[in-house]
């Protein structure tokens, strides 16, 4: 089996009308019937080409394993559920955003916003921070598949007290990261109470490459998954979420030119993580996070000086473990049964108020929001590789919401949930809009009867003068 990233160009609709519908009937046509795709984004909009990269798992054709659900599957939301205001925070991973493009450095953001809703819905790219992880107490951390489903409408999400969480990691030639790893669950296990089912060290490796594409963005290549297919197969039924560990290949001098970079350079290792944790959450339906081993003992030994802060985490840290085990500790139970989507403990898309992405990001999410009428906040602070514009696209009066900034976000999420109009706070207040009448018409038709009146009023005062 095989993960990869294709480019695929598609030519625009009109008034970019069904856009999701449209996504997955042509991509069904143009992807082979082995091939599994596991991620879309839409990396830049012109006049006449949507210019789309998309992930991918290549199975034998003869595979029995793979049963999963169609990315493109979609299932509109019956009503809007107004009991709470529960929001879903996306930075999407290796498109080099300004926030949250590094270790966890839009942690504040999430921390932020969740003191604006009744939970915030999130994941890991936007508080894995290598040994840390502040994610707010009401926030969900959630595989980004499965945060791309659950607005799609075809799972849904229960909160659990914890989980059982299986830990899988390749062999190493060097004994120290190994020991360091099994350290980091250790430690887990003994401040916060991770109940860790076992580490299982792998027979073979995998290949994780990570690759940029014409336009920029980090993905990757991962082939020999089968080792760790036989592993999650062989264990099933013991754990509840899966954390990987493993090798990411990329060039020796990316590591000191990264840190180097001071946040210019596009992080190249997450694109190709989220494609493996995507594979995983597909087709087991359990939360997935991985975290990259280094290569030597060579590269965890580089002095790589005082870095730009939002590298710091990832500077200090050996395994890059902590984080992920943190977030699949509480990580919710991906609910697919129609029977308990409907239970009232669980969060569904009737139950997403509104959604947070920097502006320009155009993939899975945004476009189920558009479906389902869910309003839409995008934020321009957050600068990233992805070209598209927001506007173009055929929202309902009142859905998508441009802002400067995530205080400025903050401040929308409020309104949104006070039940008040956010332009309503902002001056200049727009006149009301009124249809039906010509209402500039009606304005000369009313100063021409002002004036007639003015004028008897006048005549008749001169005539009782006289």
């Amino acid at each position: 089996m095989l993960l990869f990233e294709r480019d695929i160009d598609l030519p625009v609709v009109a008034g970019h009308r069904g856009l999701l519908q449209y996504l997955g009937d042509r991509l069904r046509e143009l992807l082979p019937n082995d091939t599994v795709p596991l991620r879309v984004a839409i990396t830049r909009t012109d006049p006449e080409r949507y210019h789309c990269e998309v992930a991918a798992l290549a199975v034998a054709r003869d595979n029995t394993r793979i049963d999963c659900d169609s990315i493109f599957r979609f299932v509109r939301r019956p009503c809007e559920n107004t009991e709470a205001f529960n929001a879903v925070l996306v930075v999407p991973t290796g498109i080099g955003a300004e926030i949250g493009g590094h270790a966890g450095d839009a942690t504040p953001v999430a921390r932020l916003l969740a003191t604006a809703c009744d939970a915030l819905i999130t994941h890991p790219n936007v508080v894995s921070a290598s040994d840390i992880n502040e994610i707010p107490e009401n926030g969900l951390y959630v595989e980004g598949s499965v945060l791309s489903r659950l607005l799609m409408g075809t799972v849904g999400l229960q909160r659990v007290r914890s989980n059982r969480v299986l830990v899988v990691i390749e062999p190493h030639d060097a004994q120290i990261f190994l020991n360091s790893t099994i350290n980091s669950v250790s430690a887990a296990r003994a401040t916060y109470g991770l109940r860790c089912v076992g580490v299982v060290v792998l027979d073979s490796r995998m290949k994780m490459d990570a690759r940029y594409t014409d336009s920029g963005s980090a993905v990757g290549r991962v082939e020999k998954l089968e080792a760790l297919y036989d592993v999650l197969d062989r264990e099933s039924g013991r754990y509840d979420a899966v954390a990987i560990a493993s090798i990411i290949g990329v060039p020796e001098d990316f590591h000191m030119e990264y840190f180097r970079s001071a946040g210019a350079m596009v992080n190249p290792w997450g694109g190709v993580e989220a494609m493996l944790t995507h594979s995983i959450s597909m087709i087991y339906n359990v939360p997935a996070a991985h975290a990259p081993m280094m290569e030597s003992e060579k590269i965890i030994n580089m002095d790589v000086g005082i870095v730009d802060p939002r590298m710091a985490a990832e500077a200090v840290s050996m395994t890059f473990l902590n984080c992920v085990l943190k977030g699949l500790h509480r990580s919710p139970k991906i609910v697919t049964d129609p029977e308990a989507m409907h239970h009232h403990s669980t969060i569904t898309a009737a139950d997403i108020s509104v959604l947070v992405i920097p502006d320009g990001c155009l993939g899975l999410p945004t476009l189920a929001a558009l479906e389902q009428g869910i309003p839409v906040i995008a934020v321009r602070e957050n600068r990233n590789l992805m070209k598209n514009d927001l506007t173009a696209l055929p929202w309902a009066d009142g859905q998508l919401h441009i802002v400067e900034n995530y205080w400025e976000a903050a401040g929308v999420m409020l309104a949104m949930k006070a039940g008040i109009a956010p332009e309503s706070v902002r001056r200049p207040l727009a006149p009301t809009a009124v249809r039906g009448i010509d209402t500039a018409g009606e304005s000369r038709r009313s100063a021409g009867l002002a004036s007639e009146c003015l004028s008897t009023v006048m005549d008749s005062e001169s005539a009782s003068q006289t």
